[in-house]
C-alpha cells in the first residue's frame, strides 16, 4: 500500500500568503498596524476608489486582497486567503470552525446592540414575549440572543437601512452594529440592549497554519510585535529584520 506523501512544496510553489483586509473604516484604522508590522501594500490598496482587488506588497511572500468586511471570514475559512482581519461580529455570526483568531487588534471598536423606537422599552414587557420580529444583517446572532431567553426571533434579513424597519412595520426591533449611535438617534431609535462589544481580530485558516506553519506563525508574530510596540520609532525595514530573527 502506498503511503501518503508529505507536502514538499516550497514557498515559491505555494505562492505568496494572502492577507484579506476589509474595506472601509477598519482598513484606515489598520494602516498604522500594518506599517508597524512591516507590511507596505501598493499605494492604491488604501484608496477606496481603486478598482483593483489584489495588491502586491513590499514583501514578495505576501499579497493583500481587499474585500467586504463580511467576506473576509469566508475567504479565510475556505482557504482563498490564509490570514485576514475582520470584526468579532463577523466571527460571531458565521462561527466558522476553520478559522483561528489568535489576536485582538484593538481597533474598530463598536458594539452589536438591540435598538427600538423611543418609548418601546417602557411600553413593552419583554418577559412576556414568546416571539419577536427582528430586522438585522446578523440573523445568527439575533436568533441565538433571543433563543437564550426562550423567545423565537423571526428575522427580516436586511443588508442595510435597518433603522427604517420599525417605523415601516417590518420589525419591532433591530440588531445592528453601533458606533456613535448617531444614525439610530437620527431615525428615532435608541439602544435598549448591548449584545456584545466588538473589535477587529487577526484570523488564520487552520489548515494553512498546519501546512505553512513557519510562514503563518511568522506573520502572527509580526502582528503581535506591532501591537506590543505601538509607538516604536524604529524604521519599518529594521523592524522587519528583527521580527524575522525572532520568528
Amino acid at each position: 500500500m502506498d503511503l501518503p506523501q508529505p507536502n514538499l512544496k516550497t514557498t515559491a510553489e505555494l505562492g505568496p500568503v494572502i492577507l484579506a483586509l476589509p474595506k472601509g473604516r477598519i482598513l484606515k484604522e489598520l494602516g498604522p498596524v500594518l506599517a508597524r508590522a512591516g507590511i507596505t501594500p501598493a499605494p492604491d490598496c488604501m484608496n477606496e476608489d481603486s478598482r483593483r482587488l489584489r495588491f502586491e506588497t513590499t514583501d514578495p511572500g505576501l499579497d493583500v486582497v481587499r474585500v467586504r468586511s463580511f467576506d473576509v471570514a469566508t475567504f479565510v475559512a475556505h482557504g482563498a486567503a490564509q490570514i485576514g482581519v475582520c470584526g468579532a461580529d463577523v466571527l460571531m455570526e458565521f462561527d466558522y470552525p476553520e478559522i483561528y483568531a489568535p489576536l485582538d487588534l484593538g481597533i474598530g471598536g463598536c458594539r452589536i446592540s438591540v435598538a427600538a423606537p423611543k418609548g418601546f422599552a417602557e411600553a413593552e414587557d419583554s418577559s412576556r414575549w414568546s416571539r419577536i420580529t427582528v430586522a438585522s444583517k446578523y440573523p445568527g446572532i439575533a436568533r441565538r440572543h433571543y433563543a437564550q431567553r426562550g423567545i423565537q426571533a423571526e428575522i427580516v434579513h436586511l443588508n442595510g437601512a435597518m433603522e427604517l424597519a420599525p417605523a415601516l412595520g417590518l420589525s419591532k426591533v433591530i440588531v445592528d452594529l453601533v458606533d456613535t449611535g448617531s444614525t439610530l438617534r437620527a431615525n428615532g431609535l435608541v439602544e435598549i440592549e448591548i449584545i456584545a462589544h466588538v473589535t477587529s481580530r487577526l484570523i488564520v485558516n487552520r489548515t494553512a497554519l498546519k501546512t505553512r506553519p513557519e510562514e503563518i506563525a511568522g506573520w502572527i508574530n509580526r502582528f503581535r510585535a506591532a501591537l506590543a510596540e505601538p509607538r516604536s520609532g524604529v524604521p519599518p525595514e529594521a523592524r522587519v529584520a528583527a521580527m524575522r530573527r525572532e520568528a
